[in-house]
Formats: C-alpha cells, sequence, structure tokens
C-alpha cells in the first residue's frame, strides 16, 4: 500500500482512515462509538451510513492497518471490536506527513489570494 492520496472520493476514505486510526490509536473501538466520534472530525450521520464504516473498517482490515475481535457488549450482545496494529501506526504517521504538506500547500494558496486578491477587490 502506498501512503499518496489520489481523486477526491479516494482522498475523503483517506482522510476517513485517518480519522479512525487515531481513534483507535490508544483504545479499541466498535461500528456505533467509532461513528460518534468520527463526527469531530467532520463527518456528518447523514454524510456516512454504518454500512460504509464497517466496510472501510474491513478494507482496512485485509490491508493489516486495523485487527478486529469480538467481545461481550456491556448490556447485549457481542460486537466486533477494532485496534490500531503496528502497521496501522507507521501509515498514520506517514500519512501524517502528507496531510501536514498539503496543509501548508494550502495555507500558502489562502495567503497568496488573501495578499493578492482580496486585498485587490476591498
Amino acid at each position: 500500500m502506498n501512503g499518496h492520496c489520489h481523486g477526491r472520493a479516494q482522498s475523503m476514505e483517506r482522510f476517513l482512515e485517518i480519522s479512525l486510526l487515531i481513534l483507535l490509536y490508544d483504545t479499541k473501538g466498535y461500528g456505533y462509538l467509532l461513528m460518534e466520534k468520527l463526527e469531530n472530525f467532520g463527518f456528518s450521520s447523514e454524510q456516512m451510513n454504518i454500512g460504509s464504516l464497517y466496510r472501510v473498517l474491513r478494507k482496512m482490515e485485509s490491508s493489516s492497518l486495523v485487527a478486529s475481535s469480538w467481545e461481550q457488549g456491556a448490556q447485549g450482545p457481542k460486537r466486533r471490536v477494532y485496534e490500531i496494529t503496528d502497521e496501522g501506526k507507521r501509515m498514520l504517521d506517514i500519512w501524517i506527513q502528507h496531510v501536514r504538506r498539503r496543509k501548508e500547500t494550502i495555507e500558502y494558496l489562502l495567503e497568496t489570494y488573501e495578499t493578492t486578491i482580496h486585498d485587490r477587490m476591498n
């Protein structure tokens, strides 16, 4: 797996993967809890359903970024719980470096706009 993002849909899925790896870095998580926490990263429940989330988690598991196991739920049946793997931590570091570079480029773009175009409009 490479560390590059290409295309809007793939970029959004990569951002989702990065967000999930951050959420799973220190603690295990299960689908509905992860969905709830993803709202802090800008993913609303209207944008994404639980089926889509599980599809991404299965893909991440097949890429060895996360591992899953079944655990007894606090007040119900067993549920699949996910945790980050060493490979997931390695890829998270690579992807965060990419996001930092992208952030610098976006900041430059905004600064250039503010100083060259926006100032002329006012």
